[in-house]
């Protein structure tokens, strides 16, 4: 869990300095107050999209969940150096709340950084009524390996391995391994704040 623990409380941290009620915050991002409250307590974390249009609420970049900030110049990001300490489960968007991607922070140190790269776990899909989200930005997909299926408004997208996708995400989306397998995926994340 390591990072994912982190996020609820620095949410909880900023929401307070900013002398935000958890109704506005909620009310400002289109949530329900008991998910923001469970979010900031780590009972639930959710998909990117509500993380999204908290960070906006708050007036604060995504990153600021993930990181310190710690480097003005580049962040190098090595292979042999992965621990897993940088690793956030996200959920599947759906009830159920099943975590079904494992995002790898490629950069987490990187200081006013305006992207987030990631590499991305995908777990084998197991339910076909995905629950689309939507929020500010872009979005970049390489695959690296296995088969994704990504579906984008009312348009189906399969991608294999070397194929990417870059969209923008105010449009309806979900990404879920193809095929019953599972995938990875270099995702580059774009929000404006």
């Amino acid at each position: 869990m390591g990072t994912n623990k982190i996020i609820g409380s620095k949410i909880k941290g900023i929401r307070e300095s900013k002398q935000l009620t958890l109704d506005k915050v909620a009310d400002h991002a289109g949530l329900s107050i008991e998910q923001v409250a469970r979010i900031e307590s780590d009972k639930d974390f959710p998909s990117l999209a509500p993380l999204i249009k908290i960070a906006r609420v708050l007036g604060v970049r995504l990153g600021t969940f993930l990181d310190d900030q710690t480097e003005l110049g580049p962040v190098i990001y090595r292979k042999k150096d992965s621990t897993g300490k940088n690793t956030i489960r996200f959920s599947n968007n759906s009830p159920v709340m099943r975590k079904h991607m494992e995002y790898h922070a490629l950069s987490q140190d990187k200081s006013g950084r305006h992207m987030e790269p990631f590499l991305i776990d995908i777990a084998p899909a197991s339910d076909v009524d995905f629950i689309l989200s939507t929020h500010e930005g872009e979005e970049f997909i390489y695959v690296l390996d296995g088969i994704v299926e990504i579906n984008y408004g009312k348009e189906v997208y399969i991608l294999e391995e070397g194929d990417s996708i870059y969209y923008d995400s105010i449009v309806a989306h979900h990404v879920h391994a193809g095929n019953g397998g599972t995938a990875k995926i270099l995702g580059v994340i774009y929000t404006p704040y």
